[in-house]
C-alpha cells in the first residue's frame, strides 16, 4: 500500500495556490486541475491538493496532522524550508538532524504543517 494523494483546506483559493504553485516550481510537483473548490498538483507516485472544504465550512487545521515531501538532499531541505518562509509560511522547526532523518518543519499560509526530508546514510 502507498499513499497517492493529499488534501488540505484552504480559506483562501487564490493565495494557496500562489503558494503552492511557488514551492513546487522548481523541482515539485505540476498543477494539473483546477476549478474554483480545489486546484491538484500531480508528479509520477502521488497528487496533492488544495480545496474549499465541501460542507462550504471553513478550513481549519488538523492538530497534529502534518504532510511530509522527502527529497534528494540535506541541501533540498534547507532550501524548500527556507522557500515556505519567504513566501509567508512560518517555520515550525528548523532544518536539523532528527533520528533517520535530515528534516525542517513549517506552516503554510492556513497552518498547514509541512516536512521537508531526507533518510540520513
Amino acid at each position: 500500500m502507498k499513499l497517492n494523494y493529499f488534501v488540505v483546506g484552504t480559506n483562501d483559493m487564490d493565495a494557496a495556490v500562489r503558494f503552492y504553485d511557488a514551492l513546487f516550481g522548481e523541482t515539485g510537483p505540476k498543477q494539473t486541475l483546477a476549478n474554483e473548490r480545489m486546484t491538484y498538483w500531480q508528479d509520477e507516485s502521488f497528487a496533492f491538493a488544495v480545496a474549499k472544504p465541501f460542507d462550504g465550512q471553513s478550513a481549519t487545521h488538523g492538530n497534529g496532522t502534518m504532510f511530509g515531501f522527502g527529497v534528494e538532499s540535506q541541501d533540498e531541505v534547507k532550501r524548500l524550508h527556507h522557500k515556505v518562509i519567504e513566501l509567508g509560511g512560518v517555520c515550525d522547526g528548523e532544518p536539523g538532524q532528527r533520528g533517520p532523518v535530515f528534516s525542517a518543519y513549517a506552516r503554510d499560509l492556513d497552518n498547514n504543517k509541512i516536512s521537508f526530508y531526507v533518510f540520513a546514510g
